[in-house]
């Protein structure tokens, strides 16, 4: 991003304004705006392209609005490209806070872990949800087993299930299909006890049977006979000519096949799940089974009876399937346990090693506390998160008073600090992004809108300083945006801008254009340059005049002061008598005025009345002292002779125009309209006037338009 080009129309208060910006040899511009110009408008214009939103022009939505803004290769600037700071923003928070956290070998140990014990997880999960039929998005095996074992975390529970997982899985529970034997609806109907009375009574019946029953009783039951019938035919038993003697109630069976004893086993089953009496209680509860997702329901019991006689405690059934579906897949459940183990040390240590790790966050942090004097501290309160999860970090704030820190919170805070102290605030967020934007390599256009506003002198220059180390990084183009003439002055100065970077705003009607800053720091030293040409000897006058006041000049002085206001040798100054005073003061013996028999007077007069036809973007700074000049004389002169009282006028020593004003007032009461107009001469002109060296930017800051119409108002009356 070298090269930039502007083409507005319409965007907010600027009609037309085309401008590029060449960055190929230096870091920065600097851009001086009177208020009222444009400067606003063109942080806004830039805000919406950051924040890819369209611009408009809010009083006039029905123009057409054009915003052009590409990079060398006529290729538009992307919002991520652009960063605006503006003057102040509450609300503001870098998203890109966390990546100055982020330590990448800590992160990459800890992700890794968590990878290795997700894929193990996602691979035990895959098989239980085959096993139990959940595969839905709400209800799934995770959400189930939290629920069933009451805990939180499904890490935490898998860990400590293992000595519930048994080598031998309960085959006769893993193939229950969870999902059809606990849907929704079965399970409000279990939780409601609507059919307790009934399962109850099924229970009792059954265990009835069973303990009646010549081969199976309640602690051993079919299915524990067809486990060893199983355990005896894959070992071989039958197969050694081995056989088992079954009592049958009344004398002993030998039984020497694995078929024989599975059917005689089936046969027993059979017979007591067929019975009479367990059928009709199995009825009465089918009676309650009403709806789709009931009947649903029964139609599973139908088909698996025997798990009926468990209903009774179905919550414990609930935990003995899942149990028995974990030991159903006890390798694949192993492997993970052995993986969460292993990977949990890696993140403990991970996050302890997080806690500790001095981040750029920090740095940025310190670059701040030095600079930056503020009434509290903050620190980060999740770093470890930030830095291995991602998550937001969270600032924690400490307000310092009396040298005592107390925790609070942002909103409290803001409640108790300066304005100065919520905009250095405001600055550390700022901090925060742009050290994000060099992390990340991100070439980045930065407009800075009149950051330093409200700020004490340490503050402002901390802000410079820091503004400098940002336009020397490698991909930040900055534009600097100000009202402030001295701010201007001063970054120009610190950051070392060179002159054809150092651009006025001009404004002529709604149409805007940027140019070259005429004065280069100190307008004096141009002036005195250039003295061969009349606006400059005339601008320079109150300068000149305060010059020969603090070098101990009376007589200069006195002189000086007849121009700034109406006395009775004010008309007989001529230029000549203005180079006489010059050459002195300014050092210049070989001084040459044009015109030195002319009345400085009727110079001014001149001066004026050509700078009030020309367009507002000629009206320097010399022509509004000029135009303030005229202003005063043409005011006085008006007073003076309404007054017609010359010993009184000879009399005022000091404050001049505000005795006139007194005075007018006094004998004139009843002239409103001009008293106003007068007043307004003695609100306007004064600082305009009584300049020096340090004091020039107000004039400057004031638009030329309301010099001009005053000028106007006031040589009508004259």
């Amino acid at each position: 991003m070298k090269k930039i080009s502007i083409n507005l129309s319409n965007c907010y208060g600027i009609g037309q304004l085309q401008c590029g910006f060449d960055f190929t040899n230096a870091d920065a511009y600097s851009i001086y705006a009177p208020n009222g110009f444009m400067k606003t408008s063109l942080s806004k214009t830039f805000l919406d392209l950051s924040s890819n939103k369209e611009s408009s022009d809010l009083i006039h939505p029905d123009r057409e609005t054009k915003r052009e803004i590409k990079d060398e290769n006529d290729e538009d600037l992307k919002p991520e490209q652009v960063f605006v700071i503006e003057p102040y923003n509450e609300n503001f928070g870098s998203e890109k806070t966390s990546l100055l956290l982020v330590n990448q070998t800590i992160k990459k140990t800890y992700d890794d872990a968590l990878k290795k014990i997700e894929t193990k997880k996602d691979e035990l999960f895959k098989r239980l949800k085959q096993r139990s039929g959940l595969t839905g998005r709400t209800v799934t095996p995770e959400t189930e087993l939290l629920k069933r074992f009451g805990y939180f975390s499904i890490y935490d529970l898998l860990d400590v299930l293992e000595k519930d997982v048994s080598e031998k899985p309960d085959e006769r529970l893993s193939v229950i299909v969870y999902e059809r034997l606990f849907n929704e609806k079965a399970l409000v109907l279990l939780e409601s006890g609507q059919i307790s009375q009934q399962l109850k009574d099924y229970i009792e019946k059954y265990n009835e049977l069973i303990e009646g029953s010549p081969i199976l009783s309640k602690s051993f039951s079919h299915y524990h006979a067809k486990t060893i019938n199983k355990n005896l035919a894959d070992n071989g038993f039958f197969a050694a000519s081995h056989s088992v003697n079954l009592f049958n109630g009344q004398t002993k069976e030998e039984i020497t096949s694995a078929n024989d004893l599975d059917a005689k086993i089936e046969g027993e089953k059979t017979r007591i799940l067929t019975d009479e009496g367990l059928s009709k209680k199995f009825e009465a509860i089918d009676k309650k089974l009403t709806t789709k997702e009931l009947r649903e329901f029964r139609d599973y019991l139908l088909d698996n009876k025997d798990v009926v006689a468990e209903l009774g405690d179905y919550k414990a059934l609930q935990k003995n399937i899942w149990l028995a579906y974990l030991s159903a897949e006890r390798n694949c459940y192993l492997d993970f346990v052995m993986e969460y183990r292993i990977g949990k040390e890696i993140i403990k240590q991970s996050i302890a090693a997080a806690k500790q790790e001095v981040t750029e966050w920090e740095d940025v942090v310190n670059i701040f506390n030095e600079r930056f004097t503020v009434p509290f501290t903050l620190e980060i309160s999740n770093q470890a998160d930030v830095i291995l999860k991602g998550t937001r970090p969270e600032l924690s704030f400490a307000f310092k008073e009396d040298g005592q820190p107390k925790s609070v919170d942002k909103k409290l805070l803001l409640e108790v600090l300066s304005q100065g102290e919520k905009r250095a605030l405001y600055i550390l967020n700022i901090l925060f992004e742009i050290n994000a934007r060099r992390k990340l390599g991100q070439e980045s256009l930065v407009i800075a809108d009149d950051i330093a506003d409200s700020f004490d002198y340490k503050n402002k220059y901390a802000i410079v300083e820091y503004l400098k180390e940002v336009s020397e990084q490698e991909k930040f183009c900055c534009i600097f945006l100000t009202h402030n003439f001295d701010f201007h002055r001063t970054v120009s100065g610190r950051l070392n801008i060179k002159t054809e970077n150092r651009l006025f705003a001009s404004k002529n009607g709604r149409n805007l254009s940027l140019k070259k800053e005429k004065y280069q720091n100190d307008p004096f030293k141009f002036w005195k340059r250039n003295l061969g040409e009349k606006r400059y000897v005339i601008s320079s006058i109150p300068f000149v005049r305060n010059l020969a006041e603090y070098c101990g000049r009376d007589a200069d002085y006195k002189r000086l002061t007849s121009l700034l206001h109406i006395k009775s040798e004010t008309a007989g100054i001529t230029l000549q008598d203005l180079e006489d005073i010059y050459k002195p003061i300014i050092n210049n013996p070989n001084l040459k005025l044009p015109d030195p028999h002319k009345s400085v007077i009727d110079v001014i007069h001149e001066l004026a009345d050509e700078i009030a036809t020309e367009s507002d973007e000629e009206a320097e700074l010399e022509s509004k002292i000029i135009l303030s000049i005229a202003i005063r004389l043409k005011a006085e002169a008006f007073m003076v002779g309404k007054i017609a009282n010359q010993q009184f006028v000879d009399e005022i020593t000091k404050n001049q125009t505000l005795e006139l004003l007194k005075k007018y007032k006094n004998d004139f009461s009843q002239e409103l309209v001009l008293i106003a107009l007068m007043e307004q001469v003695n609100l306007m002109t004064p600082e305009n006037i009584h300049l020096n060296s340090f004091m020039y930017e107000p004039i400057l800051d004031m638009s030329p338009k309301h010099l001009k119409q005053l000028y106007a108002a006031v040589k009508v009356v004259h």
